[in-house]
């Protein structure tokens, strides 16, 4: 999934700037968008779904002919962009989020700084909508180990598929005496793409193995979080383990991905790719 964010102040024209890049996409994929509120109740505490949510609800979903609607106590926008990854969506845009670190489209300047701005347009103007759908879709995918399976599951060679076997991990937050705070990739982006496509071919070209997805996050994650989702899926059970763990040990040794770990001691690279 293509995930960008539109930013910019009060009256910069971001809503209608945001429809008219949805209608775009939509003609390109299904597009799902997330609309940051600070301060903004979803439901009035008159409401029997606010009354709900006020209670302790960890979560509340209305229903209605039109649609539903669930509100999640505690999560934000990474979890939102989940729900759309795992959802199937292509696309996502987002209206606000100025401090994440999604690609940017800032409409107007901006006094507070914002990281990763792919494109700056004027505010309330005549945008050219297919220029700004050509960037969106040059930005790099958010993925998700959910979205992955959901690839494999609608490819035209599923119903050969006997089993599905993935792969997750995840930033250690203990070693034998050390207390991990976060680990910081860095990935050598266009080598490392290559790297990664040709182990998927190689491991595709056994027999009894329909396809290999790979997907290694980079920059900074904290204990905890996913690292690398690897997902293979096979006819039958007893190739599928044996080209899993290849791909795991060959996305540490061929693929050039730094780590550097960020301890309660202090900090150090490791020669350990992944």
């Amino acid at each position: 999934m293509k995930a960008v964010a539109v930013i910019g102040y009060k009256n910069t024209g971001k809503t209608t700037f945001v429809c008219r890049l949805v209608e775009k996409l939509a003609l390109k994929g299904k597009v799902g968008t997330v609309k940051i509120m600070h301060d903004h109740r979803f439901d009035s505490p008159k409401k029997d779904t606010g009354k709900h949510f006020d209670s302790g609800a960890e979560n509340v979903t209305a229903v209605s002919e039109e649609g539903m609607v669930s509100i999640q106590r505690g999560a934000g926008l990474d979890e939102a962009l989940e729900v759309l990854a795992d959802r199937g969506m292509d696309y996502a845009v987002v209206e606000g989020a100025t401090n994440s670190d999604l690609p940017k489209i800032m409409l107007g300047e901006m006094d507070e700084e914002a990281g990763n701005v792919v494109l700056r347009l004027a505010p309330c103007s005549d945008w050219d909508m297919d220029e700004v759908a050509g960037i969106v879709q040059q930005t790099s995918e958010f993925v998700t180990l959910n979205s992955m399976i959901d690839r494999i599951r609608h490819m035209p060679e599923f119903p050969l598929t006997g089993s599905i076997g993935t792969f997750t991990g995840v930033v250690r937050g203990e070693t034998d005496d050390i207390s991990t705070k976060m680990l910081e990739f860095e990935k050598y982006e266009s080598v490392a793409d290559e790297r990664i496509e040709k182990i998927c071919n190689d491991l595709k070209q056994r027999e009894g193995i329909i396809e290999v997805l790979i997907h290694h996050k980079s920059g900074r994650l904290m204990r905890g979080e996913d690292i690398v989702y690897i997902a293979v899926a096979s006819a039958h059970r007893q190739e599928l383990f044996k080209a899993l763990s290849d791909a795991i040990e060959r996305v540490k040794s061929e693929v050039p991905i730094w780590k550097k770990e960020v301890t309660m001691e202090g900090d150090f690279w490791v020669h350990d790719h992944a």
